[in-house]
């Protein structure tokens, strides 16, 4: 019998994102926010102003890279010495704000800019320039991309009739949801911006086998959601335009290779691969091992439930002139993107190539005022790469690797597997505490360049495979805004995301040392781990 409340159930009007209920912030939450400015104050002056560090009053200048060392040989020890306490002091202070989100992440990062510009870190032109780096542009170029898709509804249209099409059992529907984010993926490069147009459409799906959320939970509700929230995040792993915080790692290690760009076609072959395997593993081990669906669980509980769906298509009428246009450009510059080698032009050359056309009067699909850029992200976004400018000009990072290893007696003898373990881990398992993929990147890419050129291996060695395990914030709500917007739904529980996504960064910790032995072997990034 088709229950009375079928109709609000299976309307996605009812799963937007504004009538989602709001995750309220934990008493430790709103703890950490009142003693994040206090705190952050305190450490910038106990670093900066009353502090004695030996390991910066004794900087050995043969140890520091050609960026810093030029710095160095201009400023002279006494001033660099103190430009390393100003940047130590400001990247701890930033990492405390971001951390406890005491104030926006944009406003850490307007103030971090004018605090490296105040104590000389750097110059005010080499601060303030970064919002204008060619990885900058590349990330507002994507949104006007990504905003042609949404604007037109090409993306909405392509998974309401992926999921109609192959959705007709419990199966079914979960593989077309692994296709949907694969493809969106390629697409648009902000995981938030998947997740909204793909909630209301696995909520009403979710609805008709029989998941509501809170008492109505079941573990097809939890695989639906869970597993979507899985392939956002890791579907963008496979593309270097996946996010913006992969474009930032790769513009970490292009600056230490002293390339101008990470070539997106290299990314796809190492990334894509592992991605769709990881995609593929998680699927296996949420339906199968930890949320095997019940009796009737794989079967339609609202009889009839996909003509829902298939109502909501048909209202969306033809495919419009723009939306053709908007496939069009969008595969005009994924090509582009994917042949970067071949033809020598490069990522953010593409994308302006496409913005343009697109904004174009009389041919493009989009008009300015159409464009969702986020500018707060782009603010936060310049903060980060001013501080890795600011790292860079100081040479902080091989500094504190050498602090480390001394500390625990690491040398020469070291086995390069250990350092592989050992940097892949704290990146990957890293997410379980900080929110920001980006800071992350800032923080462990840059970390990981340290090391290899402190031992003498090429740096994509181990900058490369850190930067693979980026996209690894799914198991926790607070860890990411994809997954504490899809907590909200109410399809499961902390314990149960906790359980699926430990697993899987256990997993994937396994196979990016499985990558490091093979893959990343065969294309010459390492030399192997173990032979």
């Amino acid at each position: 019998m088709t229950d009375p409340n079928t109709k609000d159930l299976l309307d996605m009007n009812n799963y937007s994102i504004e009538k989602l209920p709001k995750m309220d912030k934990s008493r430790v939450e709103k703890i950490m926010a009142k003693i994040g400015i206090p705190l952050a104050i305190l450490a910038f002056v106990a670093i900066y102003c009353f502090s004695t560090i030996s390991f910066l009053e004794t900087l050995d200048p043969t140890s520091l890279a050609s960026g810093a060392l030029k710095r160095f040989d201009a400023i002279g020890h006494e001033q660099f010495v103190r430009i390393n306490y100003a940047m130590l002091a400001i990247f701890v202070a930033a990492i405390i704000l971001w951390i406890t989100e005491a104030i926006p992440n944009y406003l850490t990062s307007l103030l971090l800019i004018l605090a490296i510009v105040l104590t000389q870190v750097t110059t005010d032109k080499v601060a303030y320039a970064q919002l204008g780096h060619p990885v900058m542009w590349l990330n507002i170029l994507s949104f006007v991309l990504a905003s042609m898709l949404v604007k037109t509804r090409a993306a909405k249209r392509f998974a309401l009739w992926f999921v109609i099409r192959f959705g007709k059992n419990s199966f079914w529907v979960i593989f077309s949801f692994i296709v949907i984010n694969v493809v969106l993926s390629a697409f648009i490069s902000a995981t938030t911006a998947k997740a909204t147009i793909l909630l209301p459409i696995f909520m009403v799906i979710a609805a008709i086998y029989g998941a509501t959320g809170g008492e109505n939970r079941n573990n097809f509700g939890r695989n639906l959601v869970m597993q979507n929230l899985f392939q956002i995040n890791i579907g963008a792993s496979g593309f270097l335009t996946g996010s913006g915080a992969n474009l930032l790692a790769a513009s970490l290690i292009a600056g230490a290779m002293g390339w101008e760009l990470f070539s997106y076609q290299d990314w796809f072959i190492a990334a894509f691969p592992l991605a769709i395997i990881l995609i593929l593993i998680a699927w296996f081990v949420g339906s199968k091992l930890i949320f095997p669906l019940k009796k009737g669980e794989n079967r339609p509980q609202i009889e009839g439930g996909l003509d829902k769906l298939k109502v909501e298509y048909k209202a969306m009428g033809k495919m419009t002139i723009a939306e053709y246009k908007a496939i069009a450009i969008f595969l005009g510059v994924l090509l582009l993107w994917a042949t970067d080698k071949q033809h020598g032009i490069n990522q953010t050359a593409v994308a302006f190539m496409g913005a343009v056309v697109a904004l174009f009067p009389g041919i493009g699909v989009v008009k300015w005022n159409d464009v969702d850029i986020p500018w707060h992200l782009m603010l936060f976004s310049a903060g980060a790469y001013t501080l890795g400018a600011g790292l860079d000009a100081t040479g902080l990072p091989n500094t504190l690797v050498d602090v480390v290893f001394n500390f625990f007696a690491i040398d020469q003898n070291t086995p390069f597997w250990v350092l592989y373990f050992v940097l892949t881990a704290l990146m990957l398992f890293s997410a379980l505490i900080f929110q920001s993929k980006t800071m992350r990147a800032l923080i462990f890419v840059p970390i990981a360049i340290g090391v290899a050129q402190k031992f003498g291996y090429s740096v994509l060695s181990l900058s490369f495979p850190v930067a693979l395990l980026i996209e690894h914030v799914y198991v926790l709500p607070f860890n990411s805004k994809p997954a504490a917007l899809l907590y909200t739904t109410n399809q499961y529980s902390w314990s149960d995301t906790f359980k699926f996504g430990f697993a899987m960064m256990c997993i994937s910790w396994v196979m990016i040392i499985i990558w490091g032995e093979t893959v990343l072997k065969w294309l010459g990034y390492t030399n192997g781990l173990f032979f």
